[in-house]
């Protein structure tokens, strides 16, 4: 897929990976409709991926009628849409008897249901070009899932899910646009540090919460630069499936070894 001159659309665009991807898709002459909850965020990645057109879209991705009108703001930008980029997420802190039930709702409908509702959206747009492409992020833990990710990892295995099966659908059904589902592993972003803590939880294990956030921050190594040149380099060549780092493909390689037992495994290594 050549990307000079398409038009991507990327949520979470404001930092992390999605900053990273918008740069590296702007080196290759991508134009951009970055999206965004944060406007000052928007204006940072906006600055450094400039080159390109670029325009800036302040949206909460659980706002309904935001995400069904974003394809017609975006085309009256850009004229077109080849590439959708579903970047935004968030986290939650504690397990799943600690995670108040509205809480668990709001993750899953920012990091799945969102994926959904955008794909719906754009995807007859995305049709209309000579080669569209869709671009889920999932995670590492779209792949393992640990203890206290129980919300997170739900999610992220349904990104996964749905990228898929919607991958052999579009395939069987003759259409251009193609699915790539992407698993990053340690990136240095925020969103561990950023995770919602839960409503009910003592003060005891909001310290415990707090002390294990940033011990997990210390994993997140790979700078969102790199993730994202490896994203664009994958988008370029029509990459049903991405592992970003060594800790993802080394994962992925546990896992499969052992589908029942590898968290036992992966702990004995992280520690």
């Amino acid at each position: 897929m050549r990307l000079g001159g398409r038009v991507a659309v990327i949520t979470g665009a404001g930092g992390g990976i999605g900053r990273g991807l918008a740069v590296a898709l702007a080196s290759r002459g991508c134009a951009l409709a970055l999206v965004d909850r944060n406007a000052a965020g928007l204006a940072e990645s906006a600055a450094l991926a400039a080159g390109v057109q670029i325009s800036s879209h302040k949206l909460d991705v659980t706002d309904r009628a935001a995400c069904l009108a974003l394809p017609d703001a975006v085309l009256a930008e850009h004229g077109r849409i080849d590439l959708l980029v579903n970047n935004a997420g968030v986290a939650i802190g504690g397990t799943f008897e600690q995670v108040d039930e509205s809480d668990f709702d709001w993750l899953m409908e920012v990091n799945f249901h969102a994926v959904v509702r955008l794909t719906r959206a754009f995807l007859p747009h995305l049709k209309a070009s000579d080669v569209g492409r869709i671009v889920n992020i999932s995670s590492l833990f779209g792949l393992i899932a640990p203890p206290g990710q129980t919300a997170y990892s739900a999610a992220k295995f349904a990104v996964r899910g749905f990228s898929e099966s919607l991958r052999r659908e579009l395939g069987e059904a003759g259409s251009t646009v193609g699915v790539t589902v992407v698993h990053p592993g340690g990136v240095r972003t925020d969103i561990a540090r950023n995770a919602r803590p839960p409503r009910h939880a003592s003060n005891e294990e909001a310290m415990l919460m707090a002390s294990e956030r940033e011990r997990f921050q210390k994993f997140l190594r790979m700078d969102p630069a790199q993730a994202g040149e490896i994203i664009a380099r994958a988008i370029e060549g029509e990459k049903p499936r991405v592992l970003v780092g060594g800790d993802a493909k080394f994962a992925a390689l546990i896992e499969r070894l052992a589908p029942v037992g590898y968290w036992n495994i992966l702990k004995r290594s992280m520690a």
